[in-house]
């Protein structure tokens, strides 16, 4: 097995995926795309979103991947917010969001292939292309291959919220070569592939999230870019990726820390049956991972646990072997040769170690970013040119990271990030509802589950069922508060705003959290 994509008992060869990605690019161009146009992707992992993705770059078009988790509502912001003028989307999604399509957007449908549909419970009628609707496959069959030309690394947009809890697209610039090759050379590193650059074939990979997060899609588009079989898993289930490893001899893994939990939930004649020796790199990153669990982890499968910490503006920044993790337990790793990391205070001045302050980061002679429609928000995030990401830690004497808290009140919850200023902004509309504040907690297998602590009308009658069916449809799922509370009167600053970390903080004061 090696250099293609696999799913379930489809393969797709990289020589197929790019004359497919060819004929995608004439395509785009017939339907009038040009550089600087953006295809919005609404897809669960499946050939079609590396197809159109790196159809889009070879002619300059930027692929949006969106979560298909949203509602109507949020997946229209998203549709309308980036200018889709395509939007390819997978049948059983099709039907559900086709109150979110812009009008004057073309749409094409891919039909969903039965092992995504097994995962998901789906039937057959739910996975077909609606009659109405254009499908992916026919309509790229018909179109003629653009002239060869160098396979570009897709430069997707992703949709990440800040502190308003409306989504942003981070947007790079254009790269030169030497960005690109800086980008190349990070990437690879954080995910195990730099190694291999001479031998791709050698390298297995398994992509087990979903791609409408920057990492799974980097991780997974570099295993393309590098050569190297990529083994999609329909949705994440800890005893088939045991199997996978065992039967397709898998050598790098990415993956976030409830993964690792589900894992050791196992049995442990589940954990021994299958050969694991294949294994070389194993990286996570996205959420917090508990001590007791990296540990286990690496007790288990041994030295092959590795870590990065980055965000979607800057790219991987640190890396974490596990003999460095033993030796600095709780650290997200020391910097990588390409990065700058400072942790400053309230002024700006860099802070000596040991000294909790911001985290600021970037990656030198990476191309800059913008968020989409909204340079303010850039200019926010600007620290001397570094980026703050949100995140509060401090370096040790031996220039090793940790984070302790989140300047944003940003929740992590299974490597997902979910933003309080949404879920508050829904809460607000709610009738009964006099005030609110929406925070993580600690949780043993998603790292962090979301809060809301709700101050109802006086008189009001609410409970935590009333609360949950209201958000239910206005929110994708993974959004809702897992623990609901009710106070008479919430804490407050003197300016009147919700003293949110009085009430956070008690539930992590014994949690092995620095606050």
């Amino acid at each position: 097995m090696s250099g293609m994509i696999v799913s379930g008992e489809r393969c797709l060869a990289h020589q197929e995926l790019f004359e497919r990605a060819a004929r995608v690019a004439t395509g785009l161009n017939s339907l009038g795309l040009i550089e600087g146009d953006t295809i919005a992707l609404c897809l669960r992992n499946d050939f079609p979103i590396f197809e159109a993705s790196f159809g889009a770059a070879l002619i300059g078009v930027c692929p949006v991947v969106v979560n298909w988790h949203f509602t109507v509502a949020e997946a229209q912001y998203i549709f309308e917010n980036c200018g889709a003028k395509v939007i390819l989307v997978h049948a059983d999604l099709a039907e559900r969001l086709r109150g979110a399509f812009p009008p004057e957007a073309t749409i094409l449908v891919a039909e969903t292939p039965s092992e995504i549909g097994d995962a998901y419970g789906l039937t057959p009628q739910n996975c077909a292309v609606p009659a109405d609707m254009m499908a992916w496959e026919e309509w790229c069959d018909t179109q003629t291959p653009l002239p060869p030309r160098p396979i570009a690394v897709p430069s997707t947009m992703i949709y990440t919220s800040g502190t308003t809890g409306r989504p942003k697209g981070v947007r790079f610039a254009a790269p030169t070569l030497e960005q690109m090759q800086v980008r190349l050379t990070v990437a690879r590193r954080a995910f195990g592939f730099l190694d291999y650059v001479d031998s791709p074939d050698s390298v297995v990979a398994v992509l087990t999230g979903p791609m409408y997060h920057s990492a799974p899609n980097g991780y997974a588009m570099h295993a393309v870019r590098l050569g190297a079989t990529l083994i999609l898993q329909p949705r994440f289930d800890a005893k088939g990726v045991l199997q996978l490893i065992a039967h397709s001899r898998v050598t790098h893994l990415h993956m976030v820390p409830v993964m690792f939990s589900r894992l050791l939930k196992l049995s442990a004649e589940s954990r021994a049956a299958c050969d694991l020796s294949s294994l070389r790199f194993v990286v996570h990153a996205a959420a917090p991972c508990p001590p007791a669990v990296k540990r286990a982890m690496i007790d288990w499968w041994g030295p092959v646990i590795n870590e990065y910490y980055g965000g979607t503006e800057t790219g991987a920044v640190t890396s974490c072997t596990s003999a460095e993790w033993l030796g600095h337990p709780g650290t997200v790793g020391s910097p990588l040769p390409e990065a700058d990391i400072r942790v400053i205070d309230s002024e700006g001045r860099t802070l000596p170690s040991g000294e909790v302050g911001e985290i600021v980061c970037r990656i030198r002679s990476m191309a800059d970013f913008t968020y989409h429609g909204d340079d303010a928000k850039r200019r926010d995030v600007d620290r001397g040119g570094l980026i703050g990401l949100g995140d509060m830690g401090y370096l040790d004497d031996d220039g090793y990271l940790y984070i302790c808290d989140r300047s944003r009140d940003m929740i992590i919850s299974g490597g997902v990030n979910i933003y309080p200023a949404e879920i508050e902004a829904e809460l607000a509309l709610m009738p009964g509802v006099d005030d609110c504040a929406v925070f993580g907690i600690p949780d043993d297998e998603f790292g962090e589950a979301v809060c809301a602590m709700i101050q109802p009308r006086e008189g009001a009658i609410l409970d935590a069922s009333r609360v949950t069916d209201f958000l239910r449809h206005r929110l994708a799922g993974y959004k809702l508060p897992r623990r609901i509370e009710f106070r008479t009167d919430l804490p407050r600053e003197d300016t009147g705003k919700i003293f949110k970390r009085k009430l956070r903080d008690s539930f992590w004061e014994h949690a092995g959290r620095r606050i």
